[in-house]
């Protein structure tokens, strides 16, 4: 039975660390995307920080839930760390739809933000208790 318990534990604590890694590398690819928008399309400007802040947000938030205090912390900060990734979401299917980045890419990226999203919302539904947001 201890040898489950300690399986479990390990478990969730490399999903965590999973979440956080994936979340650090999904933020770079996003940086690593922006540097290539044309720097003279205002549209891109405008619509490319917007996603550096909320791509990046993502693992910030997921940072700041792992130090939470309680279980209402760690969940109010994967909520926001799902609402950024829903932003993000926004903001690169802007970029695609415009044709402003290549939809290949921008698919890749898309289906990257949308699997996060999945798990931070699973993530809260498992906190909350319940089997709906």
């Amino acid at each position: 039975m201890q040898n489950i318990q300690l399986k479990v534990q390990n478990n969730q604590t490399e999903n965590k660390k999973g979440l956080k890694e994936r979340s650090y590398h999904y933020a770079l690819e996003i940086i690593a995307l922006t540097n290539h928008l044309p720097k003279q399309d205002q549209a891109a400007i405008v619509i490319y920080k917007q996603l550096i802040r909320s791509a990046t947000s993502i693992g910030a938030n997921i940072i700041e839930a792992q130090a939470g205090s309680s279980r209402k912390d760690f969940t109010n900060f994967f909520s926001y760390a799902l609402k950024s990734a829903n932003e993000s979401k926004f903001w690169l299917g802007l970029l695609k739809d415009s044709g402003k980045i290549d939809s290949g890419r921008a698919g890749g990226l898309l289906n990257e933000t949308a699997e996060l999203a999945n798990i931070l919302a699973s993530s809260i539904i498992t906190l909350k208790g319940r089997r709906s947001l």
